[in-house]
């Protein structure tokens, strides 16, 4: 077990080294930037993310196994710490929405919401339903346009706070919403319940993850040479959002290489104290999350001589080169921070109360 953790907290510490350049570079950069260095930071759009959310779903399943052949009253405890978790990190992202609109945190705890009822079914099951909400959300772009609510110019949504518009951002259109982003959880849940110590399975879900990714950037590297439609070119080629499926499939697979990577380094160098450091950014991923977008902002903010909005900036940028070196002199400060408290306390702040509260 603690050999699949430090793979597992690896894997979500290169998710939280993404999600800093990507938000870094969302409120005071540009997505539109061509130079190597912009285009470079653009290849963590939407992978991080994945790999964040696939981690979670994994971290549930993992939670809950040995509960799977218990008894009614023991599969009910877990159930209920799994529903005051999902209602923690709620209220926490609602907390931090109107000082950070992209915030995740709300859409996690949905998740963990419905994954509560889902949590001892079997798990192939979890596959079939991960594309259940893929089809549910294509199903939805024939009812209600993408782009409602939607300013593009600065990517504010409308009327969030509306009963009608936190249900359709939180359902549909909102930056992670749950459908089709719960798929990547249930992605998780199944991966969670495999034999993460039989190498040959491990072998065979990198293979497979491979051949999803080569065949879905191979049709996107034939559909720049051909004739298509604009609505169907845009269907191939969007990313993050619209999460169309062919985006779904490359950054689930692309997530789950990573995650198996993690591991084969994690069981071979398990004793190295990079390793252990390393792992140690992703025990505390929560916290991390919430800091680099409160204290990460404002010391930007500071530096830049920028105002902080929390939405795209409109006149003056970040350069590249200055975002992807402060996102990483900012990683490093949070990998000193994270092993200096780990050595005195077992978990994160925000993951202690989390624990503290859904535990009581």
């Amino acid at each position: 077990m603690n050999i699949r953790i430090k793979g597992f907290d690896m894997a979500r510490a290169y998710a939280i080294f993404g999600m800093f350049i990507v938000n870094f570079n969302f409120c005071f950069g540009s997505f539109g930037d061509q130079s190597a260095t912009g285009q470079f930071l653009n290849l963590f759009i939407g992978n991080s993310t994945a790999i964040f959310i696939i981690c979670a779903g994994m971290g549930v399943s993992l939670m809950t196994s040995s509960a799977l052949d218990s008894n009614r009253t023991e599969k009910k405890k877990f159930k209920t710490l799994i529903f005051k978790r999902s209602w923690f990190l709620f209220a926490l992202g609602l907390v931090l929405y109107p000082w950070w609109p992209g915030d995740i945190l709300h859409f996690y705890g949905a998740y963990l919401h419905v994954a509560a009822f889902l949590l001892f079914i079997p798990k192939k099951i979890f596959l079939w339903i991960a594309l259940l909400v893929i089809f549910i959300f294509h199903l939805f772009l024939f009812i209600i346009p993408i782009e409602t609510s939607w300013n593009f110019t600065t990517y504010e949504y409308s009327d969030f706070w509306t009963p009608i518009g936190f249900l359709r951002n939180s359902l549909y259109n909102g930056w992670n919403a749950v459908f089709p982003w719960m798929s990547y959880f249930l992605i998780g849940m199944y991966l969670g319940r495999i034999d993460w110590q039989n190498s040959r399975i491990k072998k065979q879900i990198f293979i497979l993850a491979l051949c999803v990714f080569i065949s879905f950037e191979g049709i996107r590297k034939v559909a720049m040479y051909c004739e298509f439609e604009k609505p169907i070119l845009d269907y191939i080629m969007y990313d993050y959002f619209p999460p169309y499926l062919p985006f779904v499939l490359i950054s689930a697979s692309f997530g789950v290489m990573v995650i198996v990577f993690c591991c084969w380094i994690g069981e071979r160098f398990a004793e190295k104290w990079l390793i252990k450091s390393i792992s140690n950014m992703g025990k505390m991923t929560l916290t991390n999350y919430v800091q680099h977008l409160t204290v990460g902002m404002l010391i930007l903010q500071m530096i830049s001589g920028l105002k902080y909005t929390g939405f795209l900036q409109q006149e003056k940028v970040v350069s590249p080169q200055i975002i992807l070196l402060y996102s990483c002199g900012y990683f490093f400060l949070s990998f000193l921070l994270c092993n200096l408290w780990l050595k005195y306390f077992k978990t994160g702040p925000l993951e202690m109360l989390m624990r503290k509260i859904s535990e009581n």
